[in-house]
């Protein structure tokens, strides 16, 4: 495993990080999945433990994943350890109804902190982020101000923005002009490439990028077929329906010979691909398993410069033009 610092912060994270949430379990926003299906804790238990033992020493979880279940299980395993760092999120709710809300009050945040130190375990969260905070939530205030307060009075360390998919990502540069936060999170892969421009800017700035969703919902694994079915409380049930599945797999057969030319499978590509851009501190592939995490953390290659042009090339404008469609 190799590490990388976390922008202008003390941290290095490792390259691979592990994304969280779907080992929170099956969880329901009234009639909508927001989880991604069932899954055993024991073995989510042992995903944990396996991914520490390859090396995996960044965690990015949420107090939504699960509705705090994937937070729990985090501390169960790795809240005493202080040679791993642990991100969580704030944010976003659910009504009487069950349905999402967000709510970036300072007396939620204040509250929903200790809410995930004592699931985590832990005396201070080491990277804590507000979760598609918009540009609205920033210019009121009560989110900075609580993040900072948080900060010195020791519960967190450093703190910063969950981005969304799609949007020009103004949040981010208003966070940039005030010099506000650490770090950001957002949306980075092959077939989504709408966040390369703010990864430059937040680079050259100092701030640390988190790089989620690397391999889209699992499709750029190569596993998944035009006949693939997710179940009914599965996220992807929804998100990824037949006709945007099959035209999703048409157009992925272009990006596959190029694992080929390097001896690796689609799934070392899509990582490999995401860590060749310098301004990336982790990547953190959703693990379940610790099978999965054996896959997404080996066979990371340096992509030359112009099989990461032609990478990028081919985002545009078939790719995008699919996503889009899938907001």
């Amino acid at each position: 495993m190799k590490y990388r610092k976390f922008g202008q912060t003390d941290m290095i994270v490792s390259e691979v990080g592990f994304g969280a949430w779907a080992i929170g379990g099956p969880a329901m926003a009234g009639d909508i999945p927001i989880g991604w299906g069932d899954v055993d804790d024991s073995t989510s238990k042992k995903a944990l433990l396996h991914a520490l033992m390859l090396g995996i020493n960044f965690y990015d979880t949420a107090d939504f994943y699960g509705l705090g279940h994937s937070e729990e299980l985090i501390g169960d395993i790795l809240g005493n350890n202080p040679e791993v760092c642990i991100a969580t999120k704030v944010g976003h709710r659910l009504n009487k109804d069950g349905g999402i809300f967000t709510d970036y009050s300072k007396a939620h945040i204040i509250n929903s902190c200790e809410g995930s130190l004592k699931r985590l375990k832990r005396e201070s969260i080491d990277f804590y982020q507000l979760h598609t905070a918009r540009l609205d939530d920033l210019e009121n205030g009560e989110c900075i101000e609580a993040m900072e307060q948080l900060k010195s009075q020791g519960k967190i360390r450093y703190w910063g923005l969950s981005l969304n998919t799609f949007q020009p990502m103004p949040e981010a540069d208003y966070m940039m002009a005030h010099q506000l936060g650490d770090g950001f999170q957002l949306v980075l892969n092959i077939i989504n490439q709408e966040a390369l421009s703010t990864v430059e800017k937040a680079h050259q700035a100092g701030y640390g990028i988190i790089a989620r969703m690397p391999l889209q919902f699992g499709l750029l694994t190569g596993k998944f077929t035009k006949y693939t079915a997710f179940p009914e409380d599965d996220h992807r049930n929804f998100r990824l329906p037949p006709d945007i599945l099959s035209e999703l797999i048409d157009a992925l057969e272009q990006l596959w010979p190029m694992a080929g030319k390097y001896g690796i499978s689609k799934t070392e590509l899509a990582m490999s691909f995401i860590l060749s851009f310098e301004g990336i501190s982790t990547v953190i592939p959703g693990i379940k398993t610790p099978e999965q995490a054996d896959l997404n953390s080996r066979g990371i290659v340096k992509l030359t410069d112009e099989d990461r042009d032609i990478l990028t090339g081919i985002y545009q404008p078939k790719f995008r033009d699919i996503l889009m469609r899938m907001k």
